[in-house]
């Protein structure tokens, strides 16, 4: 009697745990398969975005006349190009005219017959230059009789030629203006 007994319950306990298996078999099954469709419905949203965008970029458009697009906006890239090498060609014309143009300017009016009861500051001293400091100083002596004029050549910032001191003060303020 123990021995039917025991086969009994060794029965009920497989007939248990196989039912419990095939319970957790099902569960596991049943997970992958909304896991999956889970995944599937991700997808899809993906793949109708994407073919909303490609609707989109292709709006009014067929495969011809965007391949057409391409090439002309490789045209104009093309061309962007050549006029940026032109600008840039006469940029550097530009740059070099520039260079020799006169950049500093310095001016000093004076008296020359200072404390002699006369004269005015109606006498003056320019000085033009470029960068380099190469250019013109042209000084003006003014009295009732006459106006002299005398011009200088500037290299350097200095002349060959003697500068009075109202013309080394214009050089001197040309040079703080380049």
């Amino acid at each position: 009697m123990i021995h039917v007994l025991s086969t009994f319950s060794k029965d009920i306990i497989y007939e248990i745990i196989r039912d419990y298996l095939e319970l957790m078999v099902d569960l596991y099954l049943d997970i992958f398969i909304y896991l999956v469709l889970g995944i599937n419905i991700l997808l899809g949203i993906w793949l109708l975005r994407i073919e909303l965008r490609l609707k989109k970029l292709l709006q009014g458009n067929d495969a011809k006349s965007l391949e057409g697009l391409i090439s002309s906006l490789s045209r104009n890239v093309g061309d962007l190009e050549k006029f940026q090498k032109e600008a840039t060609q006469a940029m550097s014309l530009l740059n070099e005219k520039i260079a020799t143009s006169i950049r500093g300017v310095g001016l000093v009016r004076f008296n020359p017959f200072k404390g002699k009861g006369f004269g005015g500051d109606q006498s003056f001293a320019i000085a033009l230059m470029d960068v380099d400091g190469n250019g013109i100083v042209i000084s003006s002596l003014y009295t009732h009789e006459r106006v002299s004029t005398y011009a200088k050549p500037l290299n350097n910032f200095s002349s060959k030629y003697d500068l009075t001191d109202e013309e080394k003060k214009a050089i001197e303020e040309a040079r703080k203006r380049i």
